[in-house]
């Protein structure tokens, strides 16, 4: 394992994000993954924060809350394509996406959600601020576009506690 500045890692994630989507994870009884292609990593408060989006219907969102941690995991190879499909289309309601399936849930250095063990690159982050998408200040063609039965997102800030390359 490798500790790295979150800025040397932002690119990748960024591209992996908009090409395919990467692993985003929660901890509890049961973990649970599933695959994000919309979120950003910035700095706000003199933190470092990766925002990530899901939307309230989703069975990691109310995991998410309750923990207030999360890890995002990068593929770094186009090998993982096909379980980034399952992880997206699965609910963690109905099938354990970690068992049997190809994805290892490892234990991550700072927060109690896991990493998904196959990819090579790790955010781990606590919880500073969840926001709910309002439509009232939505572009109109956004709203139409992502979401024209209204299951708007919630924002999720994670100040990044550690990335690295395992």
């Amino acid at each position: 394992m490798q500790n790295i500045d979150y800025t040397q890692a932002m690119a990748e994630a960024t591209e992996r994000m908009s090409h395919g989507g990467v692993f985003l994870s929660v901890g509890g009884e049961t973990p649970n993954t599933m695959t994000i292609g919309w979120g950003s990593i910035g700095f706000y408060w003199g933190k470092p924060v990766f925002t990530v989006v899901v939307r309230p219907s989703r069975h990691s969102y109310d995991m998410l809350i309750k923990s207030g941690e999360f890890t995002v995991s990068v593929p770094t190879s186009d090998a993982l394509k096909p379980l980034l499909g399952f992880a997206g289309s699965a609910s963690g309601r109905d099938v354990n996406k970690f068992q049997g399936h190809g994805l290892t849930a490892a234990p991550a250095q700072k927060v109690g959600a896991p990493i998904v063990a196959e990819c090579g690159l790790h955010f781990e982050c606590k919880l500073l601020l969840q926001q709910d998408m309002t439509p009232n200040r939505m572009d109109a063609e956004v709203q139409k576009r992502a979401y024209p039965d209204g299951d708007y997102h919630t924002m999720f800030f994670g100040e990044i506690v550690a990335c690295y390359r395992t």
